[in-house]
């Protein structure tokens, strides 16, 4: 299996050279670095310091999808690593996820994810692997909300889950070109969700290696308090929607609108007008990307019409419900029974 680690990278001198010796001396396989565009010096401090480091250059910053879309188009491999270029590995994490997926016949995989600030805790962006509850709401066992647990032995094992973290993503090619990559609309944050989504729709399995790990430093170019990514997660989170929920549009996405402002006018009850405005140019950007997002899910649904879903990982209840009402705030605080199995 000819394995690939790829980084986007994107003004990120710092983190390349803080975070990329552990990848060039932990990683047996070649390594490429796809530059968005950078104005800084990272193009320059790669050739000094890491020539044997593979760097393709984009002419202008494409987003994360974009990115990653036309940089892997100039790379051929069996499979890629994405990986975020705030990322520690340590020895042994491609072989440990390789050898996960070959025994579970797993498309694409992730380690678990720890946090580089404090490694005794999950990191937020995909902790120890993703789930979506009945009304699209995503979650991880290790973090529900801004819940994070510590580290947590009954995670230490293979679990095959609805949706792997973007941040340290194991993917093979020849899914990765079905599905024809990640989809540059979403230009940043929950694409990989999307990713997973489509291919799980086709049959495909999406797993969590529980015998290795990275640690993740998170908000390394955008940071969770900036408004621009609430404007992300929450237009992104309404697309991801649109284009792959069961079920009657108008139904779902009004509950969700509902639900947005609710989560709103809490941002404005707390004096945070930035966020309140984040999620109110959410939903007009959205609204404008409803007629090609409806296109995507006519062609979305109609491949899903020759395979068989695979719904590993979704939770059949609210998971809005169990936390703030129920005040469930661990992944084991759930019930098994009510996971797809």
């Amino acid at each position: 299996m000819h394995t690939v680690v790829v980084i986007l990278n994107w003004n990120g001198v710092n983190h390349l050279q803080t975070y990329l010796p552990s990848v060039a001396t932990f990683s047996n396989v070649p390594i490429y670095i796809i530059d968005n565009g950078s104005s800084d010096n990272s193009v320059n401090w790669l050739t000094e310091n890491h020539p044997e480091i593979g760097i393709i250059q984009l002419e202008e910053n494409l987003g994360f999808a974009g990115g990653y879309n036309a940089g892997l188009k100039k790379i051929h491999a069996d499979r890629y690593v994405l990986l975020n270029s705030d990322v520690r590995v340590s020895s042994g994490w491609i072989e440990s996820v390789n050898k996960s997926m070959l025994q579970n016949d797993w498309s694409i995989c992730a380690p678990l994810i720890l946090d580089d600030k404090n490694n005794e805790y999950y990191e937020y962006a995909g902790a120890a692997g993703g789930y979506i509850d009945k009304d699209g709401y995503m979650f991880c066992a290790g973090r529900l909300f801004h819940s994070t647990e510590k580290l947590n032995l009954n995670y230490n094992k293979d679990t095959e889950v609805f949706w792997a973290s973007g941040a340290a993503l194991f993917v093979d090619s020849k899914a990765w070109d079905e599905v024809n990559g990640l989809d540059a609309d979403f230009y940043a944050h929950m694409e990989e969700i999307d990713l997973c989504w489509r291919l799980k729709s086709r049959g495909y399995k999406v797993g969590i290696c529980g015998t290795a790990t990275v640690q993740h430093l998170g908000g390394g170019t955008l940071t969770k308090s900036n408004p621009l990514k609430v404007f992300l997660n929450f237009r992104n989170n309404l697309l991801l929607l649109l284009k792959n929920q069961d079920g009657f549009p108008i139904l779902f996405i009004t509950k969700r609108l509902l639900l947005d402002g609710l989560a709103a006018f809490r941002f404005l009850l707390k004096g945070e007008l930035k966020y309140f405005s984040s999620v109110a140019k959410a939903h007009w950007s959205f609204f404008a990307m409803i007629p090609n997002t409806l296109s995507k899910r006519n062609a979305e649904f109609v491949a899903r019409e020759k395979s068989r879903p695979n719904k590993v990982g979704r939770y059949k209840k609210s998971i809005v419900t169990q936390y703030f009402i129920k005040n469930h705030t661990k992944f084991s605080d759930l019930t098994k029974e009510d996971f797809e199995e």
